[in-house]
């Protein structure tokens, strides 16, 4: 019944621009979207299998479709987003709403006040912004108001009541802030004025104002009003001086919009900037909620439509990343030079804002970074369950000589320091790196098993596959493979190797995955290195006290309980050696040294 419905409408669809709208079975929009060709696009969701699990639940929940349709394909853009933004449809994209930035407002009014606000009011009033920073805002402001003289009383001074003189001057006139409009004291046309140069700086275009202030000084300076042309130049100097702090560019670019995509798995974020006169006006980015795993062309394309209309940009010229079929605009995607740069910039400050949002998501909830670690490394190494526990291996010898090995443990992503266990090798003569690797993971997971201790669920060999192999025969025969998933990890390519497959794998470099792996076998390689050298250090001491004679078994453990090691014994005072082994064992000792 419900195909045949919608059979139906489909069929009845016209092959013109507009907007469709699915509504399920409660008669509540869930999706929006536009096309060129109404007939087409709507068909196209019934007539093919979709890649996407989401996509086929939002079929399979459509019971009704209404259409309208439009003149142009950009009225069906802007229709599309409108409706967006008013029903908030579950399968929508939705744009994080950026309402709490601050914008700067030219009131309408007789007289405009300039300043500040947080709501967009639909009076007739001129906004400029949004300012992701409200320090910006503040500096840009302040700026005004020392160059121009401009009311900040919210009184209505229309022309009837300042003739009637109902109002007063206040101390913002007395101390030089205001030029006393209320009283009639200045004129409307030249506050207008006034507003007009601000309403430039506010677009951008400062190279206008700068004009205008410099003829105005030459002026007054020919007409000998010297402290009126030095008022202009000091006005002068604050606009350079501002203008010098905005990111000039190039002055060739005039009047162009920047967007730029950074695409992550359950978010975009789009950032946006403005070039006017060379200069970055504006910049700000904003993430968009993705719902069908639609792809970064319509994501970009739904962020454009939705951050134009709210900073009423009119820029005809649109950089973006990659071609897109925008109605209306020129889009160009540069390949060198200053445009380039720019959308490199725009770039970097959407992936800057998605890792500081990450980052802050992160330290509100570490729990939920620790489970999303674990479960990246589970899908990434093919692991039935969460790699909570994961205990790393590395053997250690000079030419076969001191042979040792070290064994580091892992909780949750993290080294478990008082879980790192050190093994000397006992059942391997000379340089056999596999043999002691079977020996220490025999060793290791017997004893856990016999103590009846937790298990892990993964291990890390460093080695490649025949050290791996060497693990995993130990594995073997204590019945655990199958039971604790096994990988090497090689030095050279940092290539990982399973038990069962030939072919290893590569790990994007930036990976977590790969990051958690490195550490473990740099943790096992420095610990097992410095358990080595130790036990080097002291048997190359040992030996030596050992070949004087005179000395016992004893002695030397006398010796080196006090004087803890070789080096000790050698510097310690002749009567401390006196008074821990005796006279006469002194004297021996005494006597070898000099010898050398």
């Amino acid at each position: 019944m419900k195909n045949n419905n919608l059979g139906n409408i489909i069929s009845n669809l016209p092959g013109k621009p507009g907007v469709y709208q699915y509504f399920d079975e409660h008669g509540k929009i869930i999706y929006v979207g536009k096309a060129k060709n109404l007939k087409k696009r709507v068909s196209s969701y019934f007539s093919k299998h979709h890649d996407t699990a989401k996509l086929r639940i939002l079929v399979s929940k459509i019971a009704d479709i209404k259409t309208i349709i439009v003149d142009r394909e950009e009225d069906a853009l802007l229709l599309e987003n409108n409706l967006i933004k008013k029903y908030q449809p579950r399968y929508n994209v939705m744009l994080k709403d950026d309402k709490t930035f601050p914008w700067i407002c030219i009131k309408n009014e007789p007289f405009p006040r300039i300043f500040s606000t947080r709501r967009v009011v639909k009076d007739g009033s001129e906004y400029f912004g949004p300012y992701t920073s409200v320090k910006m805002v503040k500096a840009i402001l302040d700026f005004i108001h020392k160059t121009y003289k401009i009311r900040t009383c919210s009184l209505n001074l229309n022309k009837k009541d300042i003739d009637a003189g109902k109002f007063k001057v206040c101390l913002e006139y007395h101390i030089g802030n205001c030029l006393g409009p209320c009283e009639g004291l200045q004129q409307e046309n030249d506050y207008s004025k006034n507003i007009e140069q601000i309403r430039n700086i506010l677009k951008g275009n400062i190279k206008a104002v700068i004009k205008y202030f410099e003829s105005e000084m030459k002026r007054l300076a020919a007409e000998y009003k010297f402290e009126e042309a030095e008022d202009i130049k000091q006005k002068l100097k604050l606009l350079q001086n501002y203008q010098s702090k905005s990111t000039i560019v190039n002055p060739s670019i005039h009047n162009v919009d920047i967007f730029s995509l950074y695409n992550q798995d359950k978010a975009a974020y789009i950032n946006f900037i403005k070039v006017s006169n060379g200069a970055i006006i504006q910049s700000h980015t904003v993430e968009v909620k993705k719902k069908l795993d639609e792809n970064p062309a319509s994501l970009l394309e739904f962020a454009i439509t939705d951050i134009r209309a709210k900073v009423h940009s009119t820029a005809k010229e649109i950089i973006t990343p990659f071609e897109m079929d925008y109605p209306g605009l020129n889009i160009h995607v540069p390949q060198r030079g200053d445009k380039k740069k720019l959308l490199e910039l725009s770039e970097r400050n959407a992936k800057y804002f998605a890792m500081a949002r990450q980052k802050q998501a992160e330290k509100a909830n570490p729990q939920e970074r620790q489970d999303k670690l674990l479960a990246t490394m589970q899908k990434d190494l093919r692991l039935t369950e969460l790699p909570r526990h994961i205990e790393g291996f590395d053997n250690s010898n000079i030419q076969g000589s001191n042979p040792v090995a070290a064994c580091v443990v892992f909780k949750n992503g993290k080294p478990a320091k008082r879980d790192y266990r050190k093994f000397n090798i006992k059942t391997v003569e000379g340089q056999d790196d596999f043999g002691s690797m079977r020996e220490i993971i025999q060793r290791r997971y017997s004893r856990l098993i016999r103590e009846g201790q937790s298990l892990p669920q993964l291990i890390v060999i460093d080695g490649g596959k025949g050290q791996l192999n060497a693990a995993v025969q130990s594995l073997e025969e204590l019945n655990l493979r199958g039971k604790i998933a096994i990988i090497g990890i090689a030095k050279r390519l940092e290539e990982i190797y399973f038990a069962d497959d030939p072919v290893p794998l590569y790990l994007d470099k930036n990976s977590p995955t790969l990051r958690v792996i490195q550490h473990i076998r740099n943790e096992s390689h420095r610990f097992g290195i410095s358990f080595h050298r130790d036990k080097r250090s002291q048997n190359f001491a040992q030996s030596e006290l050992d070949s004087v004679s005179g000395l016992g078994p004893k002695t030397i453990e006398k010796l080196y309980k006090d004087f803890k090691s070789l080096k000790g014994v050698k510097q310690a005072p002749y009567d401390d050696i006196v008074s821990s082994v005796g006279q006469a064992k002194a004297k021996i000792l005494k006597k070898y040294f000099d010898k050398k």
